[in-house]
């Protein structure tokens, strides 16, 4: 494949959220490994496109956050992962910003949590940042490292799509996990609360 082209197609599948490209960042890497691509380029393209992607969700939620919330409330799983991402953006700021971005759909709830909540842009594009740089070096790396090890790659490439998806595995018992003691401490407590004391549920929806 011509490389401009291979560099079109990172852009392609890493903007919008929800597209497959786990085989093809490992593959990218695979080919970095190899002398094929220059690595640096492959990363800034992968995560470049990926926080401009990031950046679009934010500002079209924050610009239209009540289409957004009754989007969201037409779902009741949505809903409650917009409420669950809202109250600990709220809570913990940047850190979760970059952290959410490694949890099962959290590209797309920390955009439009932040988006709706109207948390600061500038504070949400480092956050972003940062977590797409890590994942752009986490998923690209998995191909350079495991082609530099298996010196084969189909091996390669089995073991970087191995390895994302016991990650992702991971992420997603860790997020059902805090989901479900969220949900058994709400009616004890009457809903979380943020550090100025404030109803958490209440708050989260309170900024357009």
């Amino acid at each position: 494949m011509d490389v401009l082209a291979l560099y079109g197609l990172l852009v392609l599948t890493t903007l919008p959220p929800l597209v497959p490209n786990s085989a093809l960042l490992v593959s990218a890497g695979v080919l970095a490994s190899r002398g094929e691509l220059f690595l640096p380029q492959v990363l800034l393209v992968v995560a470049g496109s990926a926080l401009l992607g990031d950046l679009l969700m934010y500002l079209a939620a924050r610009r239209f956050g009540e289409p957004v919330r009754t989007w969201m409330r037409r779902n009741p799983r949505r809903l409650a992962l917009l409420e669950w991402t809202s109250q600990r953006i709220q809570r913990y700021g940047v850190p979760f910003v970059i952290a959410v971005r490694f949890l099962p759909s959290g590209r797309i709830a920390g955009a439009l949590a932040s988006g709706v909540l109207r948390y600061p842009l500038r504070k949400y594009a480092l956050g972003a940042g940062i977590a797409e740089a890590t994942w752009a070096t986490y998923s690209v790396g998995l191909g350079y490292v495991g082609s530099a090890v298996a010196h084969n790659r189909l091996y390669a490439a089995a073991i970087g799509l191995g390895v994302s998806c016991a990650v992702a595995a991971v992420g997603t018992a860790i997020q059902w996990a805090a989901r479900r003691r969220a949900l058994r401490q709400r009616p004890e407590g009457g809903g979380e609360r943020d550090g100025e004391g404030r109803d958490d549920r209440t708050s989260s929806t309170a900024a357009a």
